[in-house]
């Protein structure tokens, strides 16, 4: 329930967010791809600890996977206004799809939601729970990516 709320709470507010101008330092792209950038980065902690390239540490694999969660919570309302997709300003690579079809890109967010509360509840477990849970969560994001990010410049 919490995450259909969620979903349509983000569609709407993408549907009526206020129009910022189309410039490519747009404090809404700036803050969104800030958030990305701490997913990155959060994901990356989790994926060297499965890959073997850090060594497993629970305290930090749960610390990166609660930041994750958290981050996906963040209100999403005011970060994707109109005319601020990849046609329209430049240093930017979500595609118009997204607001083409926001109730579709609010559905991956959710799912991404879900796939970061799996996360939490494995990563500081044990290795073999946070690999598994893992593959989730990379899959939410590539599907995402996937449909509604655009090739790196």
């Amino acid at each position: 329930m919490t995450r259909t709320l969620t979903g349509l709470g983000l569609a709407a507010a993408l549907t009526a967010a206020l129009t910022l101008p189309a410039l490519a330092d747009n404090p809404a792209v700036e803050a969104r791809q800030g958030q990305f950038k701490l997913f990155a980065f959060n994901v990356g902690v989790l994926a060297g600890m499965a890959q073997g390239e850090i060594e497993y540490d629970a305290d930090m694999a749960q610390t990166a996977a609660d930041n994750l969660y958290h981050l996906t919570r963040h209100d999403q309302s005011r970060l994707w206004p109109e005319g601020t997709d990849n046609e329209s300003i430049d240093n930017t690579r979500a595609l118009p799809a997204i607001w083409d079809d926001l109730e579709g890109f609010a559905n991956r967010f959710g799912a991404l939601q879900d796939a970061a509360a799996a996360m939490q509840g494995a990563a500081g477990t044990d290795l073999a729970s946070l690999q598994g849970a893992l593959g989730g969560l990379g899959g939410t994001c590539q599907a995402c990516h996937q449909e509604f990010r655009g090739p790196a410049d």
